[in-house]
């Protein structure tokens, strides 16, 4: 699920780039309800939050990007999860120096590393996986990436930094991001402003419409859309998914520490 959802936030980052981080600051952390259509009910099934915090090294300082899912405990006998995201990276440009995935997903565990090497235009993987036994399985990998190549938490605050009020309606444009170890491109498209209401009042916003290429994660025409509140922060504050087996949303309960 949690691949699902930020699937909806994080293809923005190649819209319109800016190199300096103007909006995302220590201490700021937005929570989410994500709800999912079962039987032609939407039911909320989970919380989402997005935090960022300060974080010193013997080198520097970084900040520290923190993505996380869970099924409310109501739910968890039917399929639980507890997903956990998180980047490191210059708190000036955003730049990723290392990504953290650990999924439980219904049972299913994964945990994924990579350590950025952005001179040689690679990053250094590490996956790790539970076998039936109990014991895990191992797998490092060096993957070449491009220069404008992102991990899915870095890109998922990078688009704040975007420029998108210099966008046209109907303008469009494709980027790439890492996961699994593999580069895919998305696209998104900017469709218009639309004024919504969300816990954080009446709101203003930039509505996108997102698409993966050759990919069946994300189904639908137009299907897939995502609003960004129309001010400095512009914060995610609802989100409409269609996949395979389903369609869901995503809202934002609570927003703090925000910068402006």
């Amino acid at each position: 699920m949690m691949k699902l959802l930020l699937s909806m936030l994080i293809i923005l980052s190649s819209m319109l780039s800016t190199a300096q981080n103007k909006t995302i600051a220590a201490g700021e952390k937005l929570t989410f309800s994500a709800s999912y259509n079962m039987s032609g009910l939407l039911n909320e099934l989970a919380q989402v939050t997005m935090e960022t915090s300060e974080v010193k090294t013997s080198k520097s300082t970084l900040l520290k990007l923190k993505c996380t899912a869970a099924t409310y405990s109501k739910w968890d006998s039917f399929f639980k999860i507890r997903d956990l995201y998180e980047s490191y990276v210059s708190p000036k440009t955003l730049t990723p120096y290392l990504y953290n995935r650990d999924i439980d997903e219904g049972g299913y565990k994964k945990f994924m590393k990579y350590k950025f090497n952005h001179k040689s235009r690679t990053v250094s993987s590490l996956k790790r996986k539970k076998r039936r036994d109990g014991t895990d399985w191992e797998e490092k990998k060096t993957v070449k990436i491009g220069t404008s190549t992102r991990d899915l938490v870095t890109t998922l605050y990078h688009i704040r930094n975007l420029d998108i009020h210099k966008a046209n309606v109907g303008d469009s444009q494709n980027f790439t991001v890492l996961f699994d170890n593999v580069e895919s491109v998305v696209t998104i498209k900017y469709l218009s402003k639309e004024t919504i209401n969300t816990a954080l009042g009446r709101k203003e916003c930039y509505k996108l419409a997102i698409s993966i290429n050759n990919s069946d994660v994300l189904k639908g025409n137009n299907a897939n859309l995502l609003w960004l509140t129309a001010d400095q922060n512009k914060v995610p504050v609802y989100a409409k998914f269609k996949i395979a087996v389903g369609s869901g949303e995503l809202k934002i309960k609570s927003a703090t520490g925000l910068k402006y």
